[in-house]
């Protein structure tokens, strides 16, 4: 496996690390607002990775779920009980 890794390409590379860390933060997600908003951005290097090496659908899909964290992100920073906007 190791060797495997060592001989991906740049874009492998990245794309591997978008997952990971998208793995990772959507596991740490109800930790705290942050890793929300970090999922969202490893949604969107998910979305670039995509874009990148030809699978625009994935790109999409990814881009939509990063919007989607984006969303739980801002609702999630404002506190319990406080009106949120109209």
């Amino acid at each position: 496996m190791i060797a495997a890794i060592l001989h991906m390409d740049g874009l492998s590379l990245f794309g591997l690390a978008a997952v990971a860390a998208m793995l990772l933060f959507y596991s740490l997600e109800e930790r705290a607002p942050f890793f929300t908003l970090a999922f969202a951005l490893a949604c969107g290097m998910g979305s670039a990775y995509g874009f990148l090496q030809g699978a625009w659908p994935f790109g999409i899909v990814e881009a939509v779920w990063g919007l989607v964290a984006l969303h739980k992100w801002r609702r999630r920073r404002i506190p319990k009980g406080v009106p949120g906007p109209r």
